[in-house]
């Protein structure tokens, strides 16, 4: 089926049909745009999504457990998935509506052009079409005004009062019409052939040749159609393989969370190193009352050292009283020892760990430095070898430091290791006498170790000291706990003797007198001024309040 054939007549129809096709093809070209655009905003959705869920803080402080893990790789596969988004939303910006837009513009330029050749053709078919009717029209006038010389001449020649000069007249008039009738006989006769050819030509050859091209452009643009829906589909499908291994790496995350190992992470990273508390001793409050002699038989064996001190069992009952609570925050120290024995041996053990891997580069770099600075001695033309010596000097001089800090460090180590084994070897003895080793276990039991204490032995308040003002009332429960900021004597009578960074326990808070009923840890309780020491209250009391 051929446009020039069968529709040599439909010159107007076909110029509305082209341009639909283009018209169509921009329709197209626009829905692909908008397309790319999903597709963008999509990436970008899901690139903010990851970020807003992406841990925030050092990497030394991100959580090991295996589910968090497992969620940040999810979190890096779908980023990589927004990737593959974003190189859709390019391909089929680039290949497909960049493509299809420059295809349109072509189609105008063509479309334009054959439609001109086709104007030009049907007016040039005019124009021989209005010579050749002005040639008929005026044979057609020419023959008329001939009929009329001959019947002017016929009237003159039968009129006998006509004289033979008007009858000569008439005569050559009638000779000049019809010779000028002939010529337009000639003339529209040769017109009309040159129509007929020219009609034939245009509407055999010309209009044929035209609509042909036409064709064959709106076939391409057809073409070009479904090479642009193919290639639609191709670009997406090219990021599939991607997009599944995306998709495969979330399944392995999914596969790799383990709760065995994510409960071992949590002893790990809690586990203190303390031991368990022994049982409570028996108190005897009947020693003082006079016995039967058949209380003799059923009698409760006595505790050593006279009579049990109250105070104490109450100390050791708060002494851990934040296993199910709160526990303070305690400020961090270079040695780590506000942390639990287990936690300070890892931490100790790890930064030993990095120190020796900066001096192990430090002495690389010492060496580096020495060989240079003898092939700067062999060849003094590539250098000069004293330049190297400061560098050389203040890379010694970091070693001794690094080295300093590793000493320093194994020190604390060793001090907490050994520490941590002989404290569960004395613990049953110091529980029986309601004492823990004085500055290193706190209230909360963690470590609050501090160098300066562990060279002098602190002053050792008398326990009966005021037992005649608090052996009447039953022991008052602990509402939170303070630090000492101070050291202070305890001399009047009714005060507490403490020590510098000593933890004590807060009974009754300050009534605005400056003084702050406390208990010690062996159960020992008195007053000490609320300026010497840092107050926090327990939130199931009063709140959680600090007074400096």
């Amino acid at each position: 089926m051929s446009w020039g054939t069968d529709l040599w007549d439909q010159f107007d129809n076909l110029d509305k049909h082209t341009q639909w096709g283009i018209d169509f093809i921009e329709r197209y070209a626009k829905f692909v745009k908008e397309r790319l655009e999903i597709e963008q905003t999509y990436a970008k959705q899901l690139r903010s999504l990851v970020k807003k869920y992406c841990p925030k803080r050092p990497k030394d402080d991100e959580p090991r457990f295996t589910s968090c893990l497992s969620f940040y790789s999810i979190l890096n596969e779908l980023n990589d998935y927004a990737g593959q988004r974003e190189v859709v939303a390019e391909e089929m910006g680039h290949k497909v509506y960049g493509e299809l837009m420059r295809y349109s513009q072509d189609l105008k330029g063509e479309r334009k052009h054959h439609l001109q050749e086709g104007r030009k053709t049907q007016q040039y078919l005019d124009q021989c079409w209005k010579h050749m009717d002005n040639s008929k029209k005026k044979f057609e006038r020419e023959c008329k005004e001939a009929e009329k010389s001959q019947l002017f001449y016929d009237k003159l020649d039968n009129d006998i009062n006509a004289t033979k000069s008007e009858v000569e007249k008439a005569k050559s008039q009638l000779y000049l019409r019809q010779h000028m009738a002939e010529e337009s006989k000639n003339e529209y006769a040769a017109q009309l052939q040159n129509f007929n050819s020219e009609q034939w030509k245009h509407f055999n050859v010309a209009i044929p040749q035209i609509f042909k091209n036409l064709q064959d452009m709106d076939e391409r643009r057809t073409v070009k159609l479904g090479e642009m829906y193919r290639c639609f589909a191709e670009v997406e499908r090219r990021v599939i393989p991607i997009i599944s291994k995306c998709l495969e790496g979330m399944v392995t995350a999914a596969k790799n969370v383990d709760e065995r190992r994510d409960s071992g992470i949590v002893v790990e990273s809690f586990k203190s190193g303390f031991e368990p508390p022994v049982d409570f001793p028996f108190e005897d409050f009947s020693q003082n009352i006079q016995r039967t002699g058949s209380d003799g038989t059923i009698g409760t064996p006595k505790t050593e050292g006279g009579k049990p001190d109250p105070k104490h069992a109450v100390g050791r009952t708060k002494n851990k009283l934040w296993l199910f609570g709160k526990k303070p925050k305690a400020p961090t120290l270079e040695d780590f020892s506000h942390l639990p024995p287990e936690q300070r041996r890892k931490k100790l053990q790890q930064r030993i760990e990095e120190l020796n891997k900066e001096l192990q580069k430090e002495m690389d770099q010492r060496d580096a430095l020495n060989k240079m600075k003898d092939v700067y001695e062999k060849n003094p033309q590539m250098g000069d070898p004293g330049s190297l010596q400061p560098k050389i000097s203040e890379t010694i001089c970091n070693m001794e430091k690094l080295r300093s800090e590793i000493h320093k460090n194994e020190s604390w180590l060793a001090e907490v290791e050994g520490k941590h084994g002989s404290r569960s070897e004395r613990r049953p003895s110091a529980d029986v006498n309601h004492h823990a080793p004085h500055g290193r276990e706190s209230p909360e039991g963690s470590y609050t170790d501090d160098h300066s204490q562990e060279h002098r032995s602190p002053p050792q308040p008398d326990p009966h000291e005021f037992d005649d003002e608090f052996d009447d009332d039953d022991p008052l429960p602990a509402i939170g706990h303070c630090k000492a900021l101070y050291s202070f004597d305890g001399s009047n009578e009714g005060t507490l003797v403490m020590n510098e960074n000593e933890v004590l326990y807060v009974i009754e808070e300050d009534k605005g007198d400056g003084w702050t009923r406390v208990r010690k840890q062996g159960g020992v309780e008195g007053y000490v001024p609320t300026s010497y020491v840092e107050i926090t209250l327990e939130k199931n009391s009063k709140g959680a309040v600090t007074y400096i």
